[in-house]
């Protein structure tokens, strides 16, 4: 029997649909995942519920879903995931046709609801979705912050971090498939091993996986300024294979609006923060997300953000415009009082001011000699990234197709001959193999 998995939202979500693969799979189910066209007799979809448009996607997805299974082309319909464990009871109200709904972590129900067992043996293994040469590695679950905005504590409770040995035991099982890089990822990576160790053991973790062998490069993604561990920048800096690349979320940083989103950190603190971190890091990259409209922002808290972003010159930055969210402080406690359309013309002039910033960085690489690894043979060209490129949020380098030698999950050193405001161009010098023109 066939089942497709429905992945949406975040790279967390992503590795519990891995997770709940391996399970179907060791039990004789032929599983798909994200596929063009839906044929399986069962589907599951694995939802976000984090902001209204992504809430608004998975609504609809399961509204797909819940027609085929009406029209007879599917058997049964499960759901998972955020959504479902923000708003289960509604959903099941307002979509009666899915069999069951399950919430962020009670998705192993799901293998005695088919009626086998969810096999504890083989629980830390995946099935890997992405390219076979780098994997999204899950340090913990749930976030302790309570920032005023943010509905993910609310959907996932409070942190848990998973123990160290059972994450480096996942990472060897990984470098044992051929994965070579490894995406760490949590809600809060900072705040890792506080509940189980008494003490943030970030930095510990990094190093134990830095040491194993077959690990090529680490990368990590959101980390929370306040009480930033620094002693994780000593390991980044010592170690080749932890990319000089840090994904770390400001929001703001006006001290008016950082106190109302309760992000408890001040622009002074933030200014420090990131001097240190590219003092200690020479050459790193630094992504981070920032938002526009949080109620009461005035013109002159925007001006003071546009002013921050040109003196930060941030690598990477993305940015989005405030959504009330049902349940957090901020919709209790403040009237959503700035207009859409002020919200949408801030926004598109913070990303103009970041596009300029960000062709203007690309272009110092012009010239360049860059170690990337190849993600992909696309049309005429190898696509890869470098050790500042996180997959699917950063820029590319596109390699002419030409050059013959190179295959996904291969690293070459790399001539960048030409940048645009968002990808690089580049000729092979060396690689893992000989090229030839």
């Amino acid at each position: 029997m066939k089942i497709d998995i429905i992945t949406l939202g975040c790279s967390k979500n992503l590795v519990d649909s891995e997770r709940l693969m391996r399970q179907l799979e060791a039990v004789g189910y032929e599983v798909t995942h994200d596929a063009e066209q839906l044929t399986g007799e069962i589907a599951v979809v694995n939802t976000c519920g984090f902001i209204a448009d992504a809430q608004e996607e998975s609504i609809n997805m399961i509204l797909e879903l819940a027609q085929r299974k009406t029209e007879g082309d599917l058997k049964k319909l499960f759901v998972m995931g955020c959504l479902s464990e923000r708003f289960m009871d509604e959903l099941g109200t307002e979509i009666p046709e899915v069999d069951r709904y399950y919430g962020k972590f009670d998705w192993t129900q799901l293998l005695e609801d088919l009626g086998h067992e969810y096999n504890e043996t083989i629980s830390n293994e995946r099935h890997i979705t992405t390219p076979s040469h780098y994997a999204y590695l899950k340090i913990s679950e749930g976030c302790n912050r309570r920032c005023a905005y943010c509905a993910i504590p609310i959907i996932t409770g409070p942190h848990r971090s998973r123990p160290i040995e059972e994450i480096l035991d996942e990472v060897k099982l990984l470098v044992a498939q051929g994965v070579k890089e490894f995406q760490v990822i949590a809600q809060e990576l900072t705040f890792y091993g506080l509940d189980l160790y008494k003490e943030r053991r970030i930095a510990q973790l990094v190093q134990a996986i830095a040491d194993i062998p077959g690990v090529e490069w680490i990368r990590l993604h959101y980390a929370y300024p306040t009480d930033f561990p620094t002693e994780l920048l000593d390991v980044m800096q010592r170690n080749t294979n932890v990319c000089k690349y840090l994904d770390i979320a400001l929001q703001h940083i006006s001290d008016k609006v950082l106190d109302a989103m309760h992000r408890n950190i001040t622009k002074e603190e933030t200014y420090k923060l990131i001097e240190n971190i590219r003092k200690r890091v020479p050459g790193i990259h630094l992504r981070t997300t920032l938002m526009v409209g949080f109620p009461g922002e005035t013109t002159e808290d925007f001006e003071e953000l546009c002013q921050f972003v040109k003196w930060a010159r941030f690598e990477r930055m993305g940015a989005f415009a405030y959504s009330e969210e049902q349940g957090t402080p901020s919709a209790r406690l403040y009237e959503d009082n700035i207009p859409e359309e002020v919200k949408q013309e801030r926004l598109s002039r913070l990303m103009r001011l970041q596009q300029k910033i960000s062709a203007e960085i690309q272009e110092e690489k012009n010239g360049r000699e860059m170690t990337v690894i190849i993600d992909r043979m696309e049309g005429e060209w190898y696509v890869g990234r470098t050790e500042f490129d996180s997959p699917e949020v950063d820029p590319e380098v596109l390699i002419p197709g030409t050059y013959k030698g190179l295959e996904p999950g291969m690293f070459c050193k790399a001539l960048i001959t030409r940048a645009d405001d968002f990808d690089l161009y580049a000729e092979p010098v060396t690689a893992d193999n000989n090229i030839a023109h």
